[in-house]
């Protein structure tokens, strides 16, 4: 027998592995119903209580026999309600001889729901209210009052079932809040499982190795141990959003108040549920992740269900780890690295005056003043004009690879090509001293641009005497150069919180394909930002460049 001992950082691992032993034990040959035993068993390990939606015949008492073999000593309490149930049925008849003797109304609970640690109770709502209204008190406060005697009760786990919910004006609202859990079971929809079902059966009980049934004394120990889980800030603002979205969906389903409303006290209990998903999967903190358990907990009826499920599955793929937020500080900052391409192509940018042509051919002819151009010499030729290219390019030249950043022409050949509209012309591209055929253009915009090689046409300006301030082109390189600082700030917070994610995986109790879905967001947003960066750091290193292309 394994002693109750405080759960310390070194062990939680192995808690972890123990609990998903014990799970897959207790699911063993039951069929398409894993998820639900897994959610049932969190919840007798958190104290709180389960109800299962679903047509007769599914399993659900199975459901609950097997959950009662978690616990190394337990007791048992099964009953399916009829309108003519009686409390002496569910709570114990009374002791007659108590009553002659003492002339107390005591009831013999032994073997009876107030001294069993799992309770199933099928068809709950056909219950008289003597039953219902005493079984608010037990699940409520865990206790019974026998007589005069207050007794505690040992239930750890109430699963209770119906084909139906509640009626609206039945009264019993504040019991249904209680069960913090709820599961639609459906029949079994795999083909397979279907034929294994009916070939191979389900047996009624779990075999379950030595060594993972739960003690008593762990049990108590581990629920006092869950109130040192903790809820950190970020998670709560999570939680808090995850609240926003469910009422805001609410209003834009125009459901009515009663179908999504979630009282205090069952956050609060699903809260307690979070954190023993958090204790169990060997963590001593909510993560994001264990939200997803909500989805099972906030229902009330089947169109709340619905909403409830796309909403979690919206915040799962866009907020549980800040997915949409990043995404739109990477938006941001690439409006902010667009505005500044755009304040550099309006200042720099070369316009040129068209005549529009006259006489039999009627050819347009543009104009450009190239006399206050500086003029350069490379190699033994002299008289070039240097134009800077302005746009990130495949480059402008066969013979050059990468981004080309400026080109050095005969200012007669740039005369030429402007007067023409465009023409072919040789030159130099960047240091290389070789000379090369480059493709002079005039846009639509009627601005000079240069081909570059996969034929789009970059827009370029001229180095002269009148050439924007330094001190401007510092502040473009400055604010770009920040913009990729941020990009990288968020790169970073992007890899905390899929840490994060990561450190929470694999999580015990919340469906496998889920998690995959939200692997593949962060992935996707992960890559969107790689590039991103990529791009923002070579629109800053040309920026920065202009320095010295201007010189």
């Amino acid at each position: 027998m394994i002693k109750p001992t405080m759960v310390s950082h070194a062990n939680k691992a192995l808690l972890a592995e123990r609990i998903n032993k014990l799970a897959a034990a207790l699911s063993d040959g039951v069929y398409e119903r894993q998820e639900t035993i897994k959610l049932c068993l969190l919840a007798a390990l958190s104290g709180e209580s389960v109800f299962l939606l679903g047509p007769p015949g599914i399993a659900k008492s199975l459901i609950a026999k097997r959950l009662i073999q978690a616990f190394d000593s337990h007791s048992y309490f099964e009953y399916l309600m009829t309108r003519f149930s009686t409390p002496e049925e569910v709570f114990g008849p009374l002791s007659i001889q108590e009553l002659k003797d003492n002339g107390r109304y005591l009831r013999l609970t032994d073997g009876y729901l107030p001294t069993a640690q799992v309770v199933f109770l099928d068809e709950i709502w056909k219950a008289g209210p003597a039953i219902l209204n005493t079984l608010l008190t037990v699940v409520n406060e865990k206790t019974f009052k026998n007589g005069s005697d207050v007794e505690r009760v040992p239930m750890r786990l109430l699963i209770s079932a119906s084909n139906e919910l509640p009626d609206e004006d039945s009264g019993l609202d504040a019991l249904y809040d209680r069960m913090l859990v709820r599961v639609f079971v459906n029949r079994i929809q795999n083909k397979q499982n279907f034929k294994s079902m009916l070939t191979v059966g389900t047996p009624l009980e779990a075999k379950i190795p030595d060594g993972l049934a739960i003690t008593d004394e762990e049990y108590h120990q581990w629920q006092q141990e869950l109130e040192d889980v903790a809820l950190p800030d970020d998670v709560f603002d999570k939680l808090y959003h995850l609240k926003t979205m469910l009422e805001n969906a609410a209003e834009h389903h125009h459901l009515a108040e009663s179908e999504l409303y979630v009282s205090d006290r069952r956050w609060k209990k699903a809260v307690k549920l979070l954190k023993a998903s958090a204790f169990f999967n060997g963590r001593d903190a909510v993560n994001p992740l264990d939200l997803l358990l909500l989805q099972d907990c906030l229902w009330n009826s089947p169109e709340s269900l619905e909403i409830i499920t796309n909403a979690l599955k919206e915040f799962a793929l866009n907020h549980a780890f800040d997915q949409q937020d990043v995404s739109m500080s990477i938006e941001r900052i690439k409006e902010d690295m667009r505005d500044i391409q755009d304040e550099i192509e309006t200042e720099l940018a070369i316009s040129l005056s068209m005549e529009a042509g006259t006489g039999l051919r009627r050819k347009d002819t543009y104009q450009y003043n190239l006399s206050h151009a500086k003029t350069y010499k490379v190699g033994t030729a002299g008289n070039l004009i240097k134009l800077v290219l302005l746009q990130s390019n495949m480059s402008v030249s066969e013979n050059e690879k990468g981004d080309s950043r400026w080109v050095y022409v005969a200012k007669d050949e740039l005369s030429r090509a402007i007067k023409e509209g465009g023409s072919d012309v040789y030159g130099y591209v960047n240091h290389n001293t070789h000379l090369c055929r480059l493709r002079v253009e005039v846009d639509a915009n009627h601005q000079l641009a240069v081909k570059d090689i996969a034929n789009r046409s970059v827009l370029a300006t001229l180095v002269s005497t009148q050439s924007v301030a330094a001190d401007k082109r510092q502040a473009w390189a400055q604010t770009a150069n920040t913009l990729v600082a941020q990009l990288e700030e968020t790169e970073h917070h992007l890899r905390l919180v899929r840490s994060k994610f990561h450190a929470a995986l694999p999580h015990g109790f919340i469906r496998a394909d889920l998690p995959t879905e939200m692997e593949m967001s962060l992935s996707q947003v992960a890559s969107y930002l790689d590039n991103t960066i990529e791009e923002a750091k070579k629109s800053a290193a040309r920026i920065s460049e202009f320095e010295t292309s201007f010189l």
